[in-house]
């Protein structure tokens, strides 16, 4: 009779390798959204098998949490019930999408993650990264991307954006000061940690922004896209 740790070792062997986790950062109006898809689109056309995705969103209770925290009144929730509802549609987001994903082999491509939670609460909000990071590691403590796509644009360009395309959520209504806390606070957090976050200047036309995308992911994961 087989021992159970050779048949754990066996299924673990013919197991796809894990797949890739990306994340796209940045203040309102970066273009996350618009690189999200052109990264994708080039994975595709590479042969990647991958996900795109979303925070807060990307099932149907994070969604669901979604339009709970990013609409209404500007005043709508404090800094810590924001943090709250973040996590929580995080941790669905991860149990039902992310992590099954990376299991199958596939690459996870999601606009915002826990950094966009660690700015936006934690620093431009006043709770302090380290309630944000506590918080995270309690509930969700493996779901760390592999590299970070910071997409770094002046305020006043990021929020012209938005305004020539309708606005978007309370968050654009914060005021321009919370919004030059939230580039400080992104820039920081790559400071911090150079080897997961790849800063790119999001004032480019969004092909030139594509093309740097493109050539670091090229750098980072060479052996995966076979051109190592």
């Amino acid at each position: 009779m087989g021992s159970p740790r050779l048949s754990v070792a066996f299924e673990a062997a013919d197991a796809p390798p894990r797949g890739v986790f990306i994340t796209i950062e940045g203040g309102e109006g970066a273009g996350k959204t618009t690189q999200l898809r052109a990264l994708a689109d080039w994975l595709g056309r590479a042969g990647v098998p991958l996900v795109t995705t979303r925070e807060p969103g990307g099932t149907p209770g994070a969604e669901a949490i979604r339009d709970l925290v990013l609409g209404g009144a500007v005043d709508a929730w404090s800094g810590g019930v924001e943090a709250l509802l973040m996590t929580a549609a995080r941790l669905d987001h991860v149990e039902r999408l992310i992590a099954p994903a990376l299991e199958a082999g596939r690459w996870v491509i999601s606009d915002r993650f826990v950094d966009s939670t660690r700015v936006y609460q934690g620093i431009a909000g006043g709770l302090g990264v380290e309630r944000i990071d506590a918080l995270h590691a309690l509930f969700l403590a493996s779901a760390r991307p592999d590299l970070t796509i910071l997409l770094d644009l002046p305020v006043e360009a990021g929020l012209g954006r938005r305004a020539e395309a309708g606005g978007g959520s309370r968050f654009e209504a914060k005021g321009r000061g919370f919004h030059e806390k939230v580039r400080v606070g992104f820039r920081a957090l790559a400071e911090a940690a150079p080897d997961r976050f790849f800063v790119v200047d999001a004032t480019a036309s969004p092909a030139v922004v594509a093309e740097a995308i493109e050539a670091g992911i090229r750098q980072r994961f060479a052996d995966r896209l076979g051109e190592g």
